[in-house]
């Protein structure tokens, strides 16, 4: 079984960012009620930061240079779990990850195109 292609992983890792950031902005401005469900939200975070991580070693096994452009989500990445969800801080700490979530597809995808694996 081969690995899959860099640019799958990017786009799952993507993906997941956006649907835990949609959800974070939803819960707070009211528009969906978690409080019974708080596990989703963790349970998005958990599974972003795995693919996120499982994208940046695309590093190590293929020619992609893509994860250089994700490894600084890293630092918002672990710091927005230290931050109070009900804190003005939160949103900002998990929406600086944006960038390198999207630099990183981004050059995922246009590598794909141009061969590399």
């Amino acid at each position: 079984m081969r690995p899959p292609r860099p640019a799958t992983l990017f786009a799952a890792a993507t993906t997941a960012y956006a649907l835990n950031v949609g959800l974070g902005t939803a819960v707070a401005l009211r528009l969906v009620d978690t409080r019974r469900f708080r596990w989703v939200h963790h349970a998005l975070y958990v599974g972003t930061s795995t693919l996120a991580a499982s994208a940046a070693s695309t590093l190590l096994w293929s020619d992609s240079r893509a994860g250089w452009r994700l490894l600084p989500a890293a630092l918002p990445l672990v710091v927005v779990s230290q931050v109070s969800a009900r804190s003005r801080r939160h949103p900002v700490v998990a929406l600086s990850a944006a960038p390198f979530f999207a630099s990183s597809l981004a050059r995922a995808i246009q590598e794909q195109q141009h061969g590399v694996s």
